[in-house]
């Protein structure tokens, strides 16, 4: 099955309302939801932190004429996305950090200069508006500490997403939580955004789903029971049910062939 198109949810907008708010104020902002419900994804697509941007700002190797449209994307939001390692130290989390965000605001004054727009020379950070760091759970006291204190150097803005749990994890240290201005929780997809979301996943196999077929009806009973609107477990589970329809060349999406779906996979939602 082809990688998924991304699909604009509520939970994607509240997500960058959210984001908006926390770079606005120039505060602390914690997301916290479930693993799989799109976190990672929405937080990305706000950044503009494409796979291409991702590898120009990781890698920083040859220029090349494509990379303005990322210089373009990245001067939108003004956004940094970072994912720590499970083993990094502290002090290479504050190196990695700096790397990124410096190469990022060089590439937002790169796309400023074509604009004629920039004012003085570059500056570390200088076009920064907001990092988000990804997976925060991983981050021990002293990590956070580097983060804070970096918040408070640098007046940029800092989002931390992460597991529920994590907010009251956070509340631990006084010197962060204070400075914390909102909290957010990412929440699984509603009835009426999994339909949404399972249509399209009906039209990308070559089907239409029709909610007042008794088949289709219990085909998607079946997937927000398995699911229980999780993202990214309706894509593993729609890439095996892709699987079944081929081997055992089927054209109707049913119950059994959700159920058989749901048996090869390996399913854990806390």
């Amino acid at each position: 099955m082809a990688p998924s198109t991304f699909i604009a949810t509520k939970e994607h907008r509240r997500f960058t309302e959210f984001a908006n708010a926390v770079r606005r104020q120039r505060t602390i902002g914690i997301c916290y939801g479930q693993a799989g419900i799109g976190k990672t994804l929405s937080a990305k697509r706000y950044a503009n932190w494409s796979p291409k941007a991702a590898a120009l700002v990781e890698e920083w190797g040859r220029r090349e004429d494509s990379d303005l449209q990322i210089y373009k994307d990245l001067a939108k939001t003004r956004t940094v996305f970072f994912t720590p390692g499970v083993l990094t130290t502290p002090k290479q989390i504050k190196e990695e950090l700096s790397l990124i965000t410096n190469r990022t605001s060089i590439c937002i004054h790169q796309h400023l200069d074509t604009l004629g727009v920039t004012n003085g020379p570059m500056n570390q950070d200088k076009h920064v508006e907001l990092i988000i760091v990804d997976e925060s759970e991983r981050l021990n006291a002293t990590a956070l500490e580097v983060l804070r204190d970096r918040y408070d150097r640098n007046n940029i803005a800092l989002m931390l997403i992460g597991m529920p749990g994590i907010e009251k994890q956070f509340s631990r240290y006084p010197q962060l939580y204070s400075r914390v201005g909102f909290a957010h929780e990412y929440r699984p997809l509603a009835q009426d955004e999994l339909h949404f979301v399972l249509q399209r996943k009906w039209r990308a196999l070559g089907k239409t789903l029709d909610l007042e077929d008794f088949t289709d009806t219990q085909a998607v009973a079946a997937i927000a029971r398995i699911t229980r609107g999780n993202f990214r477990l309706i894509d593993r589970l729609f890439t095996q049910m892709q699987r079944v329809l081929k081997i055992n060349e089927l054209d109707t999406i049913t119950d059994d062939v959700v159920e058989a779906a749901r048996s090869t996979l390996v399913i854990g939602i806390s």
